[in-house]
Order: structure tokens, then sequence, then C-alpha cells
């Protein structure tokens, strides 16, 4: 009788060149983990705007401590911009009033990876780039209300979805220009964000309604949601201090 061999024992069994075909066959099929992060880093070469690195905080504070963290974080973030030793500039800084309540979004723009490591004070949620296609506006003051969208895509999928947004964003434009978009970099990766400025809520919905009716605009929509785990939507006043108005 032929002894039967459990499959770890075959494996096992198999000669080392029989193994290392079978090592190089399933990572063609499920990818290496170094070939996904390769994969990954390709990807941010692909599509981001190379040196500019940004930092993403978000803060999650105590109801009753609201009035007092907002005069902290105006303090410690205009030191960040002031101090020159840091190569640091600050891109927003807002409060969520619609969403996920008693919650703070700062945005800061960073000279590369080094001076992120520098500034350790506070916690840090992640690490994001540009889009190379899309360039975050310039300070301002228009008033009104934020928009910042959050998307966690399926792992590959970035450079699908940044290929099918930027062709749709055109429909977009006729009516609202896009005030920055990003991707992650470190932290919870596969995230793409997306932040837009209306004048009130009533304006968005008309705007976003206005949109669906040209050509491009529902089929973007209908090709990335496939590429998406899941999204989050929050509606944001900026702080006093903030760049971005």
């Amino acid at each position: 009788m032929i002894p039967l061999v459990r499959p770890a024992a075959a494996r096992s069994l198999a000669p080392a060149s029989s193994r290392r075909s079978l090592s190089v066959i399933q990572s063609l099929l499920h990818g290496s983990p170094e070939a996904r992060e390769h994969e990954t880093l390709q990807h941010s070469r692909l599509v981001g705007r190379g040196k500019y690195v940004h930092g993403f905080d978000i803060h999650r504070v105590k109801p009753d401590k609201t009035e007092e963290y907002k005069a902290a974080a105006e303090k410690y973030y205009l030191g960040v911009k002031n101090d020159p030793a840091l190569g640091t500039k600050l891109t927003g800084n807002w409060e969520v009033v619609v969403g996920e309540q008693d919650t703070f979004i700062h945005i800061l723009e960073f000279d590369g990876y080094e001076k992120i490591r520098d500034l350790h004070v506070t916690s840090r949620v992640g690490c994001i780039f540009l889009f190379a296609f899309l360039p975050t506006a310039p300070p301002h003051a228009e008033g009104g209300i934020f928009e910042l969208r959050s998307y966690q895509l399926k792992p590959g999928t970035l450079l699908e979805w940044e290929n099918t947004w930027r062709k749709g964003i055109e429909a977009r434009r006729k009516f609202v220009a896009p005030v920055g978009a990003w991707f992650s970099q470190v932290g919870r990766l596969h995230q793409v964000h997306h932040l837009w400025q209306y004048p009130s809520l009533e304006v968005r919905k008309e705007l976003r309604e206005q949109a669906w009716q040209i050509d491009g605009w529902a089929e973007t929509v209908s090709k990335t949601s496939q590429l998406t785990k899941f999204m989050d939507a929050f509606v944001l006043r900026p702080l006093p201090f903030s760049p971005l108005q």
C-alpha cells in the first residue's frame, strides 16, 4: 500500500528547486509582501506629486473640552507653522460640524519625511500624498463650509481609481473646484481623501444634483464605487487660524 502523505509533508519532502518554483507561482498568483509593497510604491510615484508630503491629524476631543482644545490647537499649530527649523506649512484646520461631533482635522505640508519625524509632539494619524493632477488650493477666505470625503479602497486599486476619477472630475469642475485630493502613504493605507468648499449646505446639494446631469460623472461614480470598500463624509467649519477659510 502506498502511504498517504499530508500536503504539508509533501511540500517538505519536495526538492528545493520545486519549493522555489511553488513560491514563485504563489507570488505571481497572490503577490508576495515584497511585491505588494513595490506595487504600492510604484503607484505612489505614478499618481503623486513627488516631494509633497502632508500630515493628516484627526483629534477626537471630550465634549466639555472643545473650547480649551481650540485654544491649545491654535497655539500649537501656529507655533509649528512659524518655526523655520521645522520646514512645515499649515494647509488647513477644521472642526467637524456634520458627522462625528467634537472632532478636529488638521492638514500640514512637510518638506520631506525627515521633517515629519522631527514633529513628534502630537499623534499623527497618517502621511498623505497629493495627487499629481490636483494641487491643493492656496490659502484663501471664500467663506462657507468644507466637505471632506474619505474612501477606503480595495488593495491594489489606487491607480485604477485615480485614472477613473481624474477623467470624471472635469464634470464636477463645471460647478465647483476641489480644494485638494490626497492618498495615504503611511498609517491606514489604500485611503483616498478629497476636500471641497461650498457657500452653504443648500448650495452643496444643488451643485451635486447638477453634476449628475453632466455626461461622465455618473459613470465615474459607478466605476469608483466598485473599487471602494467604504467611505465617510464630513462637513467641516474652518478654525479661525486656518489658512483655508
